[in-house]
């Protein structure tokens, strides 16, 4: 009969061996001949994206964060009442009283706690002394810092890195996701920074590359891979595992 200690060292391993088991199941590991076929499905099916829209890096930083939870139009009004105030400027939003930057933004929703995250962002960057500052860091230094801030999650740091900063950093967000399991490419389990580090480590570190993708990603998503996806329009339907 096993010993006490030999049925916990069992337990123990097995556990592990679940653990890795489990871990392999949500590993993310395409090969760059097939992210490179899905982005270029897209790019011939939808062409060129211009986007993110702004006028400057730093509408793009407010863009960021506004657009957490909320869908572009919304962002968009949020984004012409700033521009109306004159406040589409570090200091200019650091100079607005809380309450008022709350209801110009408002139209983006949860204006209150975005507020707050607005705020800390621009104190942050104020404490970098500029975003052109936070832009010469490494590209870990500047990330982690942004990550820091609070209310800042990945996919706000990645977008702010990849379109205002311009650093090859890939962003990951739910229609990302979304295409990918579909597509039999990712289980959905996978953490934000298995599905980034798959497609960084696979695809060269190209900012105009990454940065079409994420666009061309977001317009198939509107378009057709919906969460009720009008398959018959769709370019991988061939390949889709979910097809309807």
């Amino acid at each position: 009969m096993a010993s006490r200690h030999e049925q916990s060292s069992r337990v123990a391993r097995g556990a592990r061996a679940a653990s890795e088991i489990s871990r392999r199941m949500t590993a993310f590991s395409p090969t760059r001949q097939k992210l490179l076929d899905v982005y270029r499905g897209m790019l011939a099916t939808y062409g060129p994206q211009q986007w993110w829209p702004a006028d400057s890096a730093f509408e793009v930083v407010l863009g960021a964060v506004l657009t957490q939870n909320t869908n572009w139009s919304n962002v968009e009004r949020a984004i012409a009442n700033l521009r109306q105030a004159d406040a589409l400027s570090l200091s200019a939003i650091q100079r607005l009283p809380r309450e008022q930057l709350a209801q110009l933004i408002r139209p983006a929703g949860y204006y209150n706690l975005k507020t707050q995250r607005l705020l800390a962002l621009c104190d942050y960057l104020s404490a970098c002394q500029s975003l052109q500052s936070l832009a010469e860091l490494p590209l870990h230094e500047a990330r982690s810092g942004l990550l820091s801030v609070w209310g800042i999650g990945p996919e706000t740091a990645d977008d702010i890195l990849l379109y205002a900063l311009d650093r090859p950093v890939f962003v990951i967000d739910a229609y990302t996701r979304r295409l990918l399991v579909r597509l039999g490419l990712a289980a959905g389990r996978e953490r934000y920074e298995d599905l980034r580090r798959g497609f960084e480590r696979v695809l060269p570190p190209d900012v105009a590359l990454f940065k079409q993708y994420h666009a061309l990603l977001v317009e198939h998503a509107k378009r057709v891979c919906r969460k009720t996806p009008a398959c018959e329009s769709c370019c991988f339907a061939s390949d889709c595992l979910q097809r309807i």
